[in-house]
């Protein structure tokens, strides 16, 4: 598993948990943007910049790296890429740095030219394997916990976190968005097992499927086409579009029939598509999907 390209991943999808583990103001979090920088002229690469909206001036700009690896030279090249940076695009916005190790052994020394920096209220460096070690009701240092967690613990954890959720016994502003992150998580811990695989392990049950991104864009976009067009046509648009999204390109006898679905086909087949989303592999669910739809 590439622990550092999931950490990524994670903050592309929510930024806010970068705030939330160095201990930052949350204020404004939804309207952060992170990305990575290339610096011009120069050799140089931020992998993670956390970036504020220009209308807050007084929200940080933050520097996000993932350090897994020993470097010795880490220190100097990271702070030598932030004033880079700062130089280049001379930013509204204080700044703030954000390193996450897996533990204190693969820091490197950097006390004898960055002191300054590294006891300054501007860089904080958190050490998971000590992260995992304190118990959290911030459901997305939970997250952070369960990526660090031994692979056999994983879906128990996994599931422990699903089922809190859904008992409201943590809270969360974006159900959707975290059941999204832990089904990610345990896609990067093992990657031999299709999604389908995965949300069986988890143990979804009806209410945390709809919970889900899949299962809401499809309900959004069935409401979305009946708004836009006429009924029929929006009907047979949707399923064509969800059909896509599965499986790829249709031959041009399955897009025909699609279109000749009766009015109120489209509540069915979204039901059926998302019961055949969760039941087993796509291999499998093309045969069904493909069955269901000569008989409708």
């Amino acid at each position: 598993m590439k622990t550092d390209s999931l950490f990524y991943k994670l903050f592309q999808q929510a930024p806010q948990l970068v705030l939330e583990l160095a201990g930052i103001n949350q204020a404004g979090a939804e309207n952060y943007q992170f990305r990575s920088e290339e610096i011009k002229q120069t050799a140089f690469r931020l992998d993670g910049v956390l970036t504020p909206p220009s209308e807050k001036p007084d929200l940080p700009l933050v520097f996000v790296e993932v350090q897994f690896q020993v470097d010795h030279g880490f220190y100097s090249r990271f702070f030598c890429e932030i004033f880079f940076y700062l130089h280049q695009s001379q930013p509204i916005h204080p700044w703030h740095a954000v390193v996450i190790y897996p533990s204190r052994k693969v820091e490197t020394s950097g006390e004898r030219h960055y002191s300054v920096l590294l006891e300054s209220v501007q860089v904080q460096r958190i050490y998971l394997d000590e992260l995992a070690r304190k118990p959290s009701q911030q459901v997305r240092v939970r997250l952070v916990q369960l990526i660090t967690e031994d692979i056999k613990q994983a879906p128990k954890i996994a599931q422990a976190l699903i089922k809190a959720i859904e008992n409201n016994e943590l809270a969360v502003d974006n159900k959707a968005q975290i059941l999204e992150i832990i089904e990610t998580i345990l896609v990067y811990k093992f990657p031999k097992l299709s999604r389908e695989e995965i949300q069986k392990m988890l143990g979804y049950n009806d209410i945390s499927l709809k919970e889900t991104r899949f299962y809401q864009d499809v309900y959004a976009e069935g409401q979305q086409e009946g708004r836009q067009e006429g009924r029929q046509e929006g009907e047979a648009k949707l399923i064509l579009r969800l059909l896509v999204r599965l499986f790829g390109e249709l031959g041009v006898d399955t897009q025909s029939r699609i279109t000749t679905f009766k009015r109120g086909a489209v509540g069915s087949v979204r039901r059926s598509f998302v019961g055949f989303f969760v039941q087993g592999r796509r291999g499998h669910m093309v045969g069904k999907v493909m069955a269901w739809i000569q008989k409708n």
